[in-house]
């Protein structure tokens, strides 16, 4: 990848990320300050996963054919407008309708940053790329969240989170100029166009990943909304705390990245895809035992080796996709799962009514029924020459 193009998009991802988890972990608590109820926390969750699912191919489109700069300019952009959503609301209302928005960036641009690190990056290499990737995303929410904790117990809740918007878009805007300048010169002659337009057809193997990282993401998303207010409300933790939680958590996945990413491109990546499998099926089964600042802590580092294979089997949709469209098929492969997984939230918010610890519990029980599909059917040498377009 040329060092130019490579340390643009680092420090967009990193930008962009620092600025927005400032508040974000925090927005479903905030709508329970603006009277949402548990209910309609759980309808936001499965609205950013709608939005996430639906975003996904139409983005693996955009990066294919306007080019990385077009499509990564254009996405953060709109999501700079959720920024001035959120900033001029207060409402119920306005966190919904700014959602539309303030997901372009992050589920848009995914198909983009998958189909540069393809393209660039072959082997070993490729999941190192993925690794230095995630590290980028992820030093954000390693030191961002306790800052807006802090944010939001000097200034209270309302306030706190108005100011943290403002911050996104000062630090969008700047960012966003300066990644197109910086990839001008990617652009300057229109995209070559990519051949086939129908949706690419997805390589067995492919299928199999995605049938278990359906299950796995379900698991995880029936308590992700939930996590700050289980933290908050039921554990009595300050919001200082749960951002360190959230640091703790990053700080874990980090240090899981580069050992995992050496050994995975030695050795086969699907051990690495079951190991965090297995860390995705505890990690609501730790949270929910919890009943202190110290067995959060603790549970958190299990949520932080979710991310241990996380390369591996990034380089192994990307191994798996069809080289002609990769953008697409990214695209196609995420927005399959996404709209797949987008109930969860809603789900999760309906078994909490019921009883809170059960929303954590069934999410246990879905993950383990991915790991076990994994396990089961995901060759361990997937044969790449079967990829049809």
């Amino acid at each position: 990848m040329r060092l130019r193009r490579a340390t643009s998009l680092a420090a967009a991802l990193f930008a962009l990320g620092f600025g927005q988890e400032l508040w974000w972990r925090y927005v479903p608590e905030y709508l329970r300050s603006l009277g949402a109820s548990a209910f309609a926390v759980g309808v936001f969750g499965t609205l950013r996963d709608l939005l996430d699912a639906a975003y996904a191919y139409p983005g693996g489109i955009a990066s294919d054919r306007l080019g990385t700069r077009r499509a990564l300019v254009l996405f953060g952009s709109l999501t700079v407008a959720g920024y001035a959503v959120y900033a001029l609301g207060g409402s119920v209302v306005a966190i919904f309708a700014g959602l539309l928005l303030v997901m372009a960036w992050p589920s848009l641009g995914l198909p983009a940053t998958f189909a540069v690190i393809g393209e660039e990056l072959q082997g070993a290499s490729r999941i190192r790329g993925f690794t230095a990737q995630a590290v980028v995303k992820r030093i954000p929410i390693l030191i961002a969240p306790p800052l807006g904790g802090l944010l939001l117990e000097r200034r209270g809740f309302a306030g706190g989170m108005h100011l943290g918007f403002v911050i996104s878009i000062l630090i969008a805007i700047p960012t966003l100029v300066f990644l197109s300048r910086a990839l001008k010169t990617e652009d300057a002659a229109p995209p070559p166009p990519r051949p086939g337009g129908a949706a690419p057809r997805l390589h067995s193997s492919l299928r199999q990943l995605l049938i278990a990282d359906c299950l796995v993401r379900l698991c995880e998303g029936l308590p992700d909304v939930f996590l700050v207010v289980w933290a908050l409300e039921v554990v009595k933790v300050t919001p200082v705390q749960f951002g360190f939680l959230t640091s703790i958590l990053m700080g874990t996945a980090i240090l899981s990245y580069a050992p995992a990413a050496a050994l995975a491109g030695r050795v086969e990546k699907k051990p690495f895809v079951l190991l965090t499998y297995v860390f995705f099926t505890a990690f609501p089964l730790a949270v929910v035992l919890s009943r202190s600042f110290a067995g959060l802590a603790a549970a958190y580092c299990v949520g932080g080796l979710r991310e241990i294979g996380e390369p591996a089997r990034k380089a192994l949709i990307v191994d798996l996709a069809d080289a002609r469209a990769r953008g697409r098929t990214v695209g196609l492969y995420y927005g399959i799962r996404g709209f797949a997984v987008a109930g969860a939230a809603a789900i999760g918010g309906a078994l909490w009514t019921v009883r809170p610890s059960l929303t954590f519990t069934v999410a246990a029980a879905l993950g383990l029924a991915g790991t076990a599909w994994a396990a089961m059917f995901l060759p361990s040498r997937p044969r790449t020459e079967e990829v049809v377009a």
